[in-house]
């Protein structure tokens, strides 16, 4: 049985002149550039966006976004009523109408959604001071017990347990932490 070898050409790097600094004759070394420190606007902003309170209106206000569109797809969709049965124009009218009622459902339930679980997150990581995935499962669990909590304590308790449970399998899902 005869065996092939193959032989693997490598080139070496080449180093152009217009990665060398300018005055460096010395082809191996690279030039460092200096270190600058955060502007004093950077670090407030930054310190505002971490702000519990910023975080947690700006989830509300995405969920609320985000319900809209979703209310407006499924509001669209749901129309029992055929042609036949009525004109093209109550279609419509019936249509948006739909749409509309299903959309400001949809944008109050997300927008409270986001709004309790960031704000969740957020209390328990600055209780804890620590970001983990025992934040998030804490969070799940107040926001599940508030969005059912209109449906009596048992309901609290299974919405509790089911958002808790999602959002322990997303973070694991996504590996966050």
């Amino acid at each position: 049985m005869a065996s092939s070898s193959s032989s693997v050409e490598t080139e070496a790097p080449t180093t152009t002149t217009s990665s060398l600094p300018s005055g460096s004759n010395e082809p191996g070394k690279a030039h460092i550039q200096p270190i600058a420190p955060p502007r004093p606007e950077d670090i407030y902003a930054q310190d505002f966006n971490e702000q519990i309170w910023f975080r947690s209106s700006l989830a509300g206000v995405m969920g609320g976004g985000m319900g809209l569109i979703f209310g407006i797809f499924l509001g669209s969709l749901d129309n029992p009523i055929t042609q036949d049965q009525m004109g093209a124009k109550k279609q419509f009218i019936y249509t948006a109408k739909q749409m509309g009622t299903k959309s400001l459902g949809f944008a109050k339930n997300f927008a409270l959604m986001g709004f309790v679980f960031s704000a969740a997150e957020g209390v328990m990581e600055k209780t804890r001071a620590k970001h983990d995935i025992t934040n998030s499962t804490v969070a799940g669990c107040v926001t599940g017990g508030v969005l059912a909590a209109k449906g009596g304590p048992q309901a609290a308790c299974l919405g509790c347990a089911g958002f808790a449970a999602f959002s322990y399998v997303i973070d694991k899902f996504i590996q966050r932490h």
